[in-house]
C-alpha cells in the first residue's frame, strides 16, 4: 500500500509539472516536440569533449518574467518557462517577444548532492543570448556578454548548507538594435531573416570539482610527425603538479605520458589511424591531474588525427587537401534552426538528425551558417564523419546583399565598442571549439555583413589558429587575404572570379524552392531563389546544377556549398521541410550526383 502511494504521488507530481507547460502557438513542429519532457529536458551530458562522471542537469521549468529594462528583480513572476528554450520559441511554453526595451528574468532553485561535500561547485551555462547576470542566493556571482559561448562560475562561497539554492538569471538582448553577433535574428523577420532568440538556449548544469581542477583541453594533431599534442589548462595548480594523459584505441591503452602544468603532452603514435568523413576514427583519452602523487581531477576526452591544408595540383590549381591528399569538400549551408525550439533542437536525436541526413545525401561537409551549435553537435560531426566550416555569427550592419557578385570592396566603420564585442566573441568561439577535429575552416565574415578590417581580422584569426584554413569573407567583400576566395552565385554555379594564389570555392549556390502545404512556417510570402511545384522538378534542377558544378571542379573550384539543409521560417529552399517531416528531393539521386561531384577531382 505504501509503495502504491509513493508511485501515485510521483505520477501526480509529473502530471502537475506537465500541466504547467505546453508548447505554444499553432506553428508547425517537428516529431521530436512530442518527446520533450519538462522533467527530463535535454538530459545528455553537455560537454562530451571533456567529460566528468559527476554532474547535475538544471534544465526544466523555471519561473520567468519579462519586464521593463532597468528594473529590480521581480517580486512576482509571469509563469513558467522551459529551460533551455528561448522565450520566443514554442517549446519554452512562453513564445513571447522580449525586445531591447525589456529584460528577461529567470528564477529557480537547486540542491547540492550529498556526496559532493567538500567540493567546489561550478555553475555552467552552455549559451545565453546575450548579456547575462547571474545571482546565487541573492549574491551576484558573475556576468557574461555573448550569445554563442559557454561560461561558468565557481559558486562555492555562496552555497548555503542544508537547503535549496536560489538561482536568478537576468538577460538583456538588443536583437538587431545592437551591434552584437546575432546571426539571422531580427525584430521583424521576413525573407532570409528569422525570429529573435532571447535568453538561455543551451543546457544549464552544475558539477563538483576539487580546488585544483582541469578547466579546458587544447588538442592539436600533427599527422606529418605522428604526434598528438594535448595541453590542459588547470585551475589552482602549484609547482610539482603534473598532467597524465592516457590514449586508447578501441579500449586498449596505447600510450601514456606526463607533463608539468603549462607544458603540452606531445605523444607519438605508431602508425596513427587518420580521421576522414569516410573513416571517422576517434582516439579516446583519459586525462588526470596529479598533485602530491594523488589524482585530484580526471576527465575523459577524445581526439582525431587529421590535417587540413592546401597545395597546388599538377595543373597549378591550389586545392584543399585532407590528410595531404586533394579532397573536394561539398556540403549544405546549415542554419541550425528549429520551428519549435528556434536555436535549440528539441532533443539530442533531433540535433543529430540533420547531420545523418547530410551524410545520406552524399555530402562530406557542412557550412554552419552564422550560428554556433551546442558542443554535442560538433561531437556528432566528429563521430559521424563530416567536415565543418564554422562561421562567425554576423552582427552590426547588414549588407545590401541582392547583388552577390559585385561587392564594392568597402568596409564597415565599426565603433570601438562594436569591434571589441566582435573580437572578444570570435576569439572565445575559436578557443571553445579548437579541439573539435571536424572543424576545418573558420569564416570570420559573410557577405559584407559587419565586415571590417578584413586583412587585419583575417591575419589575427590565422595567428590565433594556424591549424585551419581561413575563409576571410564568404561571398565578399573580397580582399586578397586568407586561404580562400569564396564566391556566392544564385541559383546555378558560376566561376566569375578565380584566384591563383588562394583556394577558390563556391561558398553558396542553389536555393531551389519548393513550398509544401502543411509544412510551412507561414502560409504566404515564402521565399526561394527559384521555385518549383514538386520533388521531381526540384531534383531535376538540383542534378542540372550539380553537373554544371562537376565541370567547374576540374577547372578550379575546390569546394561548394548548396543552400540549404532545411527550410527555415519563410525560406523554402531546403532538402527537407522545416519540420523535417518531408524529404523534398530524391535523396538517392542526389547522393549519386553528389558522389560524382566529389570524385570529379580525382578523375583523370
Amino acid at each position: 500500500m505504501k509503495r502504491k502511494s509513493i508511485v501515485f504521488i510521483a505520477l501526480l507530481s509529473v502530471l502537475m509539472v506537465n500541466a504547467q507547460w505546453k508548447p505554444q502557438g499553432d506553428k508547425i513542429k517537428t516529431k521530436w516536440a512530442e518527446q520533450v519532457d519538462p522533467n527530463k529536458t535535454l538530459p545528455e551530458y553537455p560537454r562530451p569533449i571533456m567529460e566528468r562522471s559527476q554532474w547535475k542537469n538544471l534544465n526544466g521549468l523555471w519561473n520567468y518574467s519579462i519586464q521593463e529594462f532597468g528594473k529590480t528583480a521581480p517580486s512576482k513572476y509571469d509563469g513558467k518557462i522551459l529551460v533551455p528554450f528561448a522565450a520566443e520559441s514554442s517549446l519554452s511554453g512562453v513564445m513571447k517577444e522580449v525586445g531591447s526595451k525589456n529584460e528577461l528574468w529567470y528564477q529557480t532553485s537547486f540542491s547540492i548532492e550529498s556526496g559532493w561535500s567538500g567540493k567546489n561547485i561550478l555553475l555552467h551555462f552552455g549559451a545565453v543570448d546575450w548579456k547575462t547576470e547571474v545571482f546565487v542566493n541573492d549574491v551576484k556571482v558573475g556576468s557574461h556578454m555573448g550569445g554563442y559561448t559557454p561560461f561558468s562560475f565557481d559558486i562555492t562561497p555562496f552555497v548555503q548548507k542544508g537547503k535549496n539554492q536560489k538561482l536568478v538569471v537576468k538577460v538583456w538582448d538588443p536583437s538587431n538594435d545592437g551591434p552584437q553577433p546575432r546571426g539571422k535574428q531580427v525584430k521583424n523577420p521576413e525573407g532570409i531573416w528569422y525570429t529573435p532568440v532571447t535568453g538561455i538556449w543551451q543546457t544549464v548544469w552544475i558539477e563538483p570539482v576539487n580546488a585544483k581542477n582541469i578547466i579546458a583541453l587544447k588538442t592539436t594533431p600533427n599527422i606529418d610527425q605522428n604526434i598528438i599534442s594535448i595541453k590542459a589548462e588547470v585551475n589552482g595548480s602549484e609547482k610539482g603538479d603534473v598532467v597524465e594523459i592516457a590514449v586508447f584505441d578501441n579500449g586498449k591503452e596505447i600510450a601514456k605520458e606526463k607533463a608539468v602544468i603549462g607544458e603540452s603532452n606531445d605523444i607519438v603514435l605508431s602508425n596513427p589511424k587518420l580521421w576522414s568523413p569516410e573513416s571517422p576514427f576517434l582516439y579516446q583519452t583519459k586525462i588526470r591531474l596529479i598533485s602530491k602523487n594523488k589524482v585530484v581531477d580526471e576527465v575523459k576526452s577524445y581526439f582525431a588525427m587529421r590535417k587540413i591544408s592546401s597545395k597546388r595540383d599538377e595543373n597549378g590549381i591550389l586545392r584543399m587537401q585532407l590528410n595531404n591528399k586533394d579532397y573536394f569538400q561539398f556540403g549544405p549551408l546549415d542554419q541550425g534552426w528549429w520551428p519549435d525550439g528556434l536555436y535549440t533542437a528539441p532533443t539530442d536525436e533531433a540535433l543529430k538528425y540533420d547531420i545523418i541526413k547530410t551524410k545520406e545525401l552524399g555530402f562530406n561537409m557542412i557550412r554552419k551558417h552564422v550560428k554556433v551549435e551546442p558542443e554535442r553537435w560538433y561531437t556528432h560531426c566528429d563521430q559521424l564523419g563530416i567536415l565543418v566550416w564554422q562561421d562567425m555569427p554576423s552582427g552590426d550592419e547588414q549588407p545590401i546583399w541582392q547583388n552577390r557578385k559585385y561587392f564594392d570592396a568597402t568596409e564597415l566603420q565599426r565603433s570601438a565598442k562594436s569591434e571589441e564585442i566582435y573580437r572578444k566573441e570570435w576569439r572565445e568561439i575559436m578557443d571553445h571549439l579548437y579541439s573539435y577535429p571536424s572543424i576545418v575552416v573558420w569564416v570570420p565574415f559573410n557577405e559584407a555583413w559587419g565586415q571590417f578590417k578584413t586583412v587585419e581580422i583575417t591575419e589575427w584569426t590565422k595567428n590565433h589558429d594556424s591549424t585551419r584554413l581561413i575563409n576571410s569573407a564568404s561571398g565578399g567583400n573580397h580582399f586578397q587575404t586568407g586561404d580562400i576566395l569564396d564566391l556566392h552565385n544564385y541559383p546555378g554555379p558560376e566561376m566569375y572570379l578565380y584566384d591563383a594564389r588562394r583556394v577558390t570555392v563556391l561558398g553558396e549556390y542553389g536555393g531551389i524552392g519548393l513550398p509544401l502545404e502543411g509544412h510551412l512556417w507561414r502560409a504566404n510570402d515564402n521565399w526561394g531563389y527559384i521555385k518549383f511545384k514538386n520533388a521531381g522538378e526540384v531534383t531535376t534542377e538540383y542534378i542540372k546544377y550539380a553537373e554544371m558544378l562537376r565541370k567547374y571542379v576540374k577547372t578550379g573550384f575546390s569546394a561548394a556549398v548548396y543552400t540549404q539543409t532545411t527550410d527555415v521560417e519563410g525560406e523554402v529552399n531546403g532538402f527537407m521541410t522545416y519540420d523535417r517531416k518531408v524529404d523534398k528531393m530524391d535523396f538517392k539521386a542526389v547522393n549519386k550526383v553528389n558522389t560524382e561531384v566529389i570524385n570529379a577531382l580525382n578523375q583523370k
